[in-house]
């Protein structure tokens, strides 16, 4: 696979939010040329000066630099001509006939993966805090644990109960405030229920869980992906094509080496890389002292191996397990301890790193969609 056809995959994560398709099948992309570590691209878009310009350009400069070998990228901008501009309108067409997209989750929607190459690195603690952070900040959020065997997400957030279906055979997530929460755990009886699934029902549970459930508008969907490289990590590039991935590991050598390896599947899958967190980068006792139990430097090795950030480093805080065993997550309880204040700077990060799509409108541009919608 050449340079261009490895960029032109991470475009295909590009949304145009008001035609609801990637701007390489609508045909926005007209060239690439990649040269020492610049990107070249000439970008056809429906009206060159539309609002709508500066979110596509942003996303673009965005998912390639999270790219190896990519330092710079130029973007000239065209109009499209009138040829172009109906192969657009009959994309259109057919996504609307096709309900625009395949799973209730909309193509806006920040979509973020959070995963690790073993089990025992705090991913499913991380993820329940980054979800519950995020709605506590106003923003819509989802949270599914896709961790179908080792479900931990409803025990972490100390809810209990049994998902129900509305009117229309649609699941409807458990709310608390702007959180909406999706669990196998949700579903069986109890937390000791073992599920004896393999192979495609792992996808097909996954796949069922974003199309069969009520999510209504999110600006975030965290994903608590199970550890390694297994089936649900494949069919997520399939299902959810703007997802995005942080990978989780710990200070130690073997964990940052397993990590590799799912940041490698990413890679190989076309799924940008976020970033990395180090989880348990020490322990500090309450009267402040530091210990490197786990030894250190495993979360920068990471993250210079594929050229993307460090998003924060989290200690271990005294007095803080035990509270959150009970079902309070780490960023709600009273205790102002050090993994607290830190995991409140990773969520600030993250919406800093990849703030919600703004739902910006083009008057004159959507005009002109519906002119030549009723000319075809």
């Amino acid at each position: 696979m050449t340079k261009s056809d490895i960029i032109l995959k991470h475009l295909s994560t590009v949304f145009d939010p008001e035609l609801g398709a990637n701007i390489v099948e609508l045909g926005m992309v007209k060239d690439i040329q990649h040269v020492d570590k610049k990107v070249t691209i000439k970008l056809a878009l429906t009206i060159a000066d539309c609002p709508m310009r500066n979110q596509i350009e942003t996303e673009i400069n965005r998912k390639l630099k999270l790219l190896e070998n990519v330092e710079t990228v130029e973007i000239s901008i065209t109009a499209m001509d009138q040829k172009d501009r109906t192969a657009v309108m009959e994309k259109a067409r057919e996504k609307a006939r096709e309900n625009a997209q395949p799973t209730n989750v909309n193509p806006r929607t920040r979509v973020i993966a959070i995963g690790s190459g073993k089990g025992g690195v705090g991913k499913s603690t991380l993820s329940a805090n980054i979800a519950l952070g995020l709605a506590e900040k106003g923003f819509q959020t989802g949270l599914l644990d896709a961790d179908i065997w080792g479900f931990s997400i409803p025990r972490l957030l100390g809810i209990s109960g049994r998902i129900e279906a509305n009117n229309d055979k649609k699941m409807i997530p458990y709310e608390i405030g702007n959180l909406k929460v999706i669990s196998t755990g949700l579903l069986t009886s109890d937390e000791d229920t073992a599920l004896m699934w393999r192979g495609l029902m792992l996808s097909k549970a996954l796949e069922q869980f974003l199309t069969d459930v009520e999510w209504g508008d999110l600006d975030y969907l965290i994903i608590d992906l199970p550890p390694g490289t297994g089936d649900i990590q494949m069919a997520l590039s399939r299902l959810l094509p703007q997802a995005e991935l942080i990978v989780i590991t710990t200070p130690q050598l073997m964990a940052q080496k397993v990590a590799t390896r799912v940041a490698d599947m990413a890679k190989r899958s076309f799924i940008p890389l976020l970033g990395v967190i180090e989880n348990m980068s020490y322990f500090e006792s309450n009267s402040g002292e530091k210990f490197n139990i786990f030894g250190e430097g495993g979360g920068k090795a990471l993250a210079d191996k594929f050229g993307i950030p460090v998003l924060g480093n989290i200690p271990i805080s005294e007095n803080t397990n035990n509270i959150a065993d009970g079902g309070t997550p780490l960023i709600n309880q009273e205790n102002n301890s050090i993994t607290k204040a830190e995991i409140d700077k990773l969520i600030n990060n993250i919406a800093t790193q990849l703030p919600p799509i703004v739902d910006e409108s083009c008057t004159g541009r959507l005009a002109k969609v519906f002119e030549e919608l009723s000319n075809q």
